[in-house]
């Protein structure tokens, strides 16, 4: 099968409305079409996409696991190679970029949810290491809920060469570290940055945290000693959307 797989409504959804030219081929639930399932019939019909009945089987195997809805869909990968999609996404940024760095994320439902994080706060876009680290599975497409479609995920071989060539480029790389003396509201998320996150468990290898700008802890009132990555990852980005939105109201003034 021709690339990448998206599942359920909401995804593909989004798929067919921003991005149908992605799309090659619908797999919906044959005797469904129906409220939801007739609406993704009728913008795969409306973009002259191929749709195509299946039976439970058939859309469980596509899915790989994931909750599909009754909606499978075939996706072709972006274009353009990781530096070439890195490239496009900095210059489209409205106003100075805000990057997400996932330093070997292994649940795909962690993943999932950052990207949906990543959407809601702007993000230009999300960088991953293509080796240890989940891609995009069609489980991390169905819990990102068509996020994964808004915002790019640049998977790249070499991730401490890649923020270098960030840092050269101006922006500011704040790490996340619950070592860190600074806390997460010292850092000054207003020109452009990316936030940098750890995997599971291991948090930021050795190397990435010594490429790091800055390094951050997010302050913790609890017993428990960290977050999930996240829901850290949420409440970094938020703290940049704050940051952001206070100057734009004082520039206002």
């Amino acid at each position: 099968m021709a690339g990448s797989i998206a599942c359920g409504v909401h995804a593909v959804r989004v798929l067919l409305s921003r991005t149908p030219e992605r799309v090659l081929r619908v797999h919906l639930a044959s005797g469904r079409e129906i409220g939801r399932l007739a609406e993704i019939r009728t913008l795969a019909d409306r973009a002259g996409i191929a749709v195509v009945g299946a039976d439970p089987a058939s859309l469980d195997r596509l899915a790989e696991g994931a909750h599909h809805q009754g909606v499978v869909a075939e996706v072709a990968p972006r274009s353009g190679d990781p530096e070439t999609q890195l490239e496009q996404a900095l210059e489209t940024a409205a106003g100075p970029p805000l990057l997400l760095v996932l330093d070997g994320v292994q649940d795909p439902h962690n993943l999932g949810a950052c990207l949906r994080s990543a959407d809601a706060a702007g993000v230009a876009a999300v960088i991953v290491p293509r080796d240890r680290a989940v891609g995009l599975t069609p489980v991390v497409r169905k819990v990102a809920a068509g996020a994964a479609e808004t915002v790019p995920l640049v998977s790249v071989v070499n991730l401490a060469r890649t923020l270098r060539e960030l840092k050269e480029r101006g922006i500011w790389l704040v790490g996340t570290d619950d070592s860190a003396s600074a806390t997460l509201y010292d850092a000054d998320f207003s020109g452009p940055v990316a936030l940098v996150m750890g995997s599971e468990g291991e948090g930021l290898r050795r190397l990435t945290r010594e490429t790091c700008d800055q390094l951050v802890a997010i302050p913790m009132a609890g017993a428990v000693e960290s977050l999930n990555v996240s829901v850290a990852t949420g409440v970094g980005l938020f703290e940049a959307v704050r940051q952001r939105s206070v100057q734009s109201a004082r520039k206002k003034k």
